[in-house]
């Protein structure tokens, strides 16, 4: 009898999903409703898989299909650590397994030749919750550990994180931040942003 761990179950489950017939929104729901189960017990994830950076949020790869297709990771955050504002190379779903997060969310505006960021919301994540974004829409975000202890995310992208070495597509920190927008709201692909 060969033994399956919950992370294996998980990919399995993952591997079938997003190969059906549906689109990246759907993906990411189907996707987000079976991390919710996998995050509910955090007792899988290994010790070294757990280990946080000095100075930075620190990601472990967990998993890449061998078609590339997508991969599981794990985000580890010491408290005040956060990601650049950024987009996603695909669409991604994250699960918190430890701690509190903080999301904020933007969307992208244009106005008399002047990019800039409109901030929309922010959203505190516990263990438990989780949530999917699909690009271009809705993608525009930061992460921070919003907590006093570590926290723990796993992460879900329809791409393949050891070869890119990251699910940032676009980084955002150069461009000014606004309250209310004035213009018209933009994707990033319509844009020809010049952002690294």
């Amino acid at each position: 009898m060969t033994y399956r761990s919950p992370l294996s179950d998980f990919i399995a489950d993952v591997d079938a999903i997003r190969r059906r017939p549906v689109t990246p929104v759907q993906i990411g729901d189907a996707v987000a409703s079976r991390l919710t189960a996998l995050v509910a017990d955090g007792s899988w994830l290994q010790a070294r898989y757990r280990m946080p950076a000095e100075d930075r949020y620190r990601q472990h790869v967990l998993h890449v299909a061998d078609d590339g297709g997508f991969s599981v990771v794990s985000l580890v955050w010491k408290p005040g650590q956060k990601t650049p504002i950024h987009d996603h190379v695909s669409w991604c779903v994250v699960g918190i397994l430890e701690g509190v997060e903080r999301e904020r969310r933007y969307w992208l505006h244009e106005a008399d030749g002047e990019r800039y960021l409109v901030h929309r919301f922010d959203r505190i994540a516990k263990p438990g919750e989780t949530s999917a974004i699909v690009p271009p829409d809705e993608d525009i975000h930061q992460v921070n550990n919003a907590g006093d202890d570590l926290a723990i995310s796993i992460h879900v992208y329809g791409a393949d994180i050891a070869k890119l070495g990251t699910s940032i597509n676009h980084r955002f920190d150069d461009l000014p931040i606004r309250e209310k927008a004035h213009g018209r709201q933009v994707s990033w692909r319509s844009a020809s942003l010049p952002i690294a």
